[in-house]
């Protein structure tokens, strides 16, 4: 059995560490109601900008954006991974970087090249780690999301779609549900969906008719000031920008959920710890103080 001083070390060691746990449980649930606040807000403006977007998609423009093409020879994707710069968040960066890693096995086996984009620190580290096509990276994100920064990274997929490099765009985030909930997603960002769906549910699949879970019943077709190609472009480059946004904000209200209820768990763990190691260090000392009166009374006895 350890000794008083062993166990004695032991407790104020986790003692310490409780501390810090509940640290950072409070001060993940301080950030966390600002960050679902700033990811609701944007939510219903992400939701009506792939809307509209859909409706384009059966709409009958005089000019046709790169976007709206859909490619049937699929040779090449691009993924955004978005997650965490920090860890201790329980399993929310390996829910999305395992879904990742399936997508990527199944493009693979499909004969169709992959390159990746990582926001954030913990994506960056395990694309690095499989050996992933890594074209542009954006880490230390902060606890608000930076468009201007985000753009930047964006781009590099957006300019090789264009270009024909790649055929599809796809963003992995996880989808804020509640507190105790977050789901990995993996939503198609480019070409524009042609249907109706939730822009941030879980996609069990990447085929080509994906987004079309819910079709509109009517036809759709638009009158454009000045000209449709200006509005187009102006509308389209708002939509890539409000989805990558909305998947950051979605990401960080996660992050700060998470964190939250694993350092409480740490927390309520520690504090078991500590009073299993307060017995076991009251039956150790009870029994050298046992010990050490039967010493006396023997030698006492024996005087």
């Amino acid at each position: 059995m350890a000794g008083i001083k062993e166990i004695r070390t032991k407790i104020k060691s986790v003692q310490n560490t409780r501390k810090i746990t509940k640290a950072m449980e409070m001060v993940a649930a301080s950030k966390m109601r600002k960050a679902q606040d700033r990811m609701r807000a944007g939510r219903p403006y992400a939701t009506k900008v792939r809307e509209i977007a859909a409706h384009l998609m059966q709409a009958h423009p005089d000019y046709t954006h790169p976007f709206m093409i859909e490619r049937s020879d699929v040779k090449g994707v691009g993924i955004v991974l978005v997650t965490t710069d920090k860890g201790l968040c329980g399993g929310l960066n390996t829910n999305i970087t395992r879904l990742v890693l399936s997508r990527i096995k199944e493009f693979d086996q499909q004969g169709i090249k992959v390159q990746t984009t990582a926001l954030g620190n913990k994506g960056l580290s395990f694309l690095t780690r499989i050996g992933a096509n890594l074209v542009s990276q954006e880490v230390q994100l902060g606890d608000t999301p930076n468009l201007e920064r985000l753009i930047g990274a964006i781009k590099v997929q957006v300019d090789d779609f264009i270009d024909g490099k790649i055929d599809a765009v796809y963003v992995a985030t996880n989808r804020f549900v509640n507190t105790m909930k977050q789901e990995p997603s993996f939503i198609r960002l480019l070409p524009l969906p042609s249907g109706l769906a939730d822009p941030f549910q879980t996609e069990s699949s990447f085929s080509k008719d994906e987004d079309s879970v819910l079709k509109s019943k009517y036809g759709w077709d638009y009158i454009y000031e000045p000209d449709s190609k200006s509005v187009i472009d102006d509308l389209l480059q708002r939509y890539v920008e409000g989805l990558v946004y909305q998947a950051v904000a979605e990401n960080m209200a996660s992050e700060q959920s998470a964190r939250m209820v694993a350092m409480k768990a740490a927390s309520d763990n520690a504090k078991k710890i500590i009073g299993e190691l307060e017995l076991v260090y009251n039956k150790t000392r009870q029994a050298a103080i046992t010990k050490e009166i039967s010493e006396i009374v023997g030698g006492a006895a024996a005087v």
